[in-house]
């Protein structure tokens, strides 16, 4: 057997099912390796948006995505997409064919290429094909991002068969968590509250519990949103997105637990969100991330799940309900209609700032307006930029599987293609790519890869003509904003082009459409050019100029 098929069959033998990239000479066996062995393969139309649509693929259907790519600038043309997964710890594996020659058009340093945006790299070797494979699958489903280098003389050596099983994946080591200091801390506070992060996706039960153990609020990094849905005590996003009724509470907490979360500035609004009185505790598997943005007064050791259930275990908290919870504290009937009453963005008044000629709509008004719309089970995928503080917090999700924030790299032009790679995990699902006309223009060849999949795709483009990060950011100080603002331009009609349904939007009334949309087989991606007000910048960005 080839090498390359060892490879496919391996990975399709630990759980890959979906496969996404462009093909060319290097990676074409291995390609058809995976999809011989029963894998889907999704063609992109660029690889920039195959490394997306892997990296939102993974954070949907919380398994291991999977890229397969050209040697040489297939993988460089990759490289935003890959660097965002890195840094966001999405579990993927990047098939990355190498020519080995250092002579050859095609030779990069791939070790060094992978290091340098933060990813594994490990090596096929011919006489090792199913053991190195099954090293990069495993070490990707631990939570890594790995370029898998498969050399092109090694992918055609000859080498044994490999028909499985695949051995299973083994957690990561880690010592039994201490937690006395934790467990007498919780015991202490009368106001504690609980930030759960990326780190905390799987343990909404183990935390809920918890928090209703020990009377805590709970509130999640923006990575994390979705997390606490229906919780009476859910404040949704702390940071720069946060309500004004949870800045107030967290504000006033005496403990804040960061549950897989490393208070970056965003959640913690460069710090002044979290009191100085407060005690702040990190728990995480990975002691390197302990105190990493700010100072923490005692740091945890273990993953989440497991030091919230030794938890639970030391105050008598049964799996079958709160049993020792906490009375008294700050959990009061009153607080309980503060939050409901107040907890949203969609119950805090604001200005509409729209109208003028031409006309725009607010991004807070159509963002609520397409929240009435649209089904409640939906997956929300939000690009970068000015813009992206109104989808959100306006958009509900249902659960934390229903919201991708592709973030962590701060790189405009990623979330359509993300939303495609969501949208193939969760086909059930409406999927709502909500994106800024410069992020849409950067990626607007991925329509056709959105047409091919007829999948059910949204795409609510925020369309202020502009860089509006930019433009909000230079423009109070009188610099010249040419080179980041743009004439008006019909973005319904480029989508047009590519088979797309497009809709110009203006007033809340031009929404009438997407009724009809929603209504029908929804097989034909419906792409809304939002003309939206820009007056100012958005609230979460002019406190981050502000250097809240």
């Amino acid at each position: 057997m080839r090498v390359a098929e060892v490879v496919g069959r391996v990975l399709y033998g630990h759980g890959a099912r979906h496969v996404f990239g462009v093909v060319g000479s290097g990676n074409f066996h291995v390609t058809n390796a995976l999809v011989a062995a029963g894998a889907r393969f999704v063609a992109a139309a660029h690889e920039g948006g195959a490394a997306s649509m892997a990296d939102g693929y993974a954070r949907t259907a919380a398994t291991v995505g999977l890229l397969s790519v050209h040697q040489g600038p297939g993988i460089t043309n990759a490289l935003t997409g890959l660097t965002e997964a890195a840094k966001s710890r999405t579990p993927m594996v990047v098939l990355a064919p190498e020519a080995t020659a250092p002579r050859s058009n095609f030779f990069i340093d791939l070790p060094a290429l992978a290091a340098a945006v933060g990813a594994d790299f490990h090596r096929v070797r011919a006489t090792h094909a199913a053991e190195d494979t099954g090293a990069a699958y495993r070490a990707a489903a631990r939570g890594a991002t790995v370029v898998l280098g498969l050399p092109l003389e090694v992918q055609q050596a000859v080498t044994e068969p490999w028909s499985g099983p695949a051995p299973a994946v083994a957690p990561t080591p880690v010592a039994a968590p201490q937690i006395e200091p934790l467990l007498a801390a919780l015991q202490a506070a009368r106001r504690p509250v609980f930030i759960a992060g990326r780190g905390a996706r799987s343990a909404r039960e183990p935390l809920t519990r918890l928090a209703d153990a020990c009377g805590a609020l709970l509130a999640v990094s923006a990575a994390a949103k979705g997390l606490f849905v229906g919780n009476p005590w859910n404040l949704d996003v702390a940071g720069g997105f946060a309500t004004p009724l949870a800045a107030e509470l967290i504000g006033t907490a005496d403990l804040v637990v960061a549950w897989g979360s490393t208070l970056n500035m965003w959640t913690t609004r460069h710090g002044e969100l979290i009191p100085p009185s407060a005690v702040v505790v990190q728990v995480d598997h990975d002691p390197a991330a302990f105190g990493v943005n700010r100072p923490v007064d005692l740091a945890v050791a273990g993953e989440v799940t497991a030091v919230a259930e030794a938890l639970l275990a030391r105050l008598g908290v049964g799996s079958s309900g709160p049993g020792g919870a906490r009375t008294g504290g700050w959990r009061t009937p009153e607080l309980a209609q503060r939050i409901r009453d107040h907890g949203r963005w969609r119950t805090v008044p604001y200005q509409d700032e729209g109208g003028g000629a031409p006309a725009t709509i607010d991004p807070r008004t159509i963002s609520a307006a397409l929240d009435d719309l649209l089904p409640a089970d939906r997956t929300v995928v939000v690009d970068s930029g000015n813009f992206m503080g109104y989808p959100s917090m306006w958009l509900d999700v249902p659960d934390v599987a229903g919201f991708c924030f592709t973030q962590a790299f701060q790189s405009v032009g990623l979330g359509l293609a993300s939303a495609l790679g969501a949208a193939v995990a969760r086909p059930d699902r409406l999927t709502v790519a909500a994106v800024g006309d410069g992020g849409f223009v950067m990626s607007a060849t991925e329509l056709v890869t959105a047409v091919r999949l007829a999948l059910p795709l949204l795409v609510v483009i925020y369309d202020d003509a502009a860089y509006g990060a930019e433009v909000h950011h230079f423009g109070p100080d009188g610099h010249p904003l040419e080179t980041v603002t743009f004439p008006e331009t019909d973005l319904a009609a480029i989508a047009g082009g590519y088979g797309c349904d497009g809709l110009t939007v203006r007033t809340v009334d031009d929404l009438e459409p997407v009724r009809h949309w929603l209504a029908g087989p929804r097989t034909r991606p419906l792409v809304i050019d939002a003309k939206v007000s820009a007056a100012r910048g958005s609230w979460w960005l002019e406190e981050a100029f502000r250097g809240h």
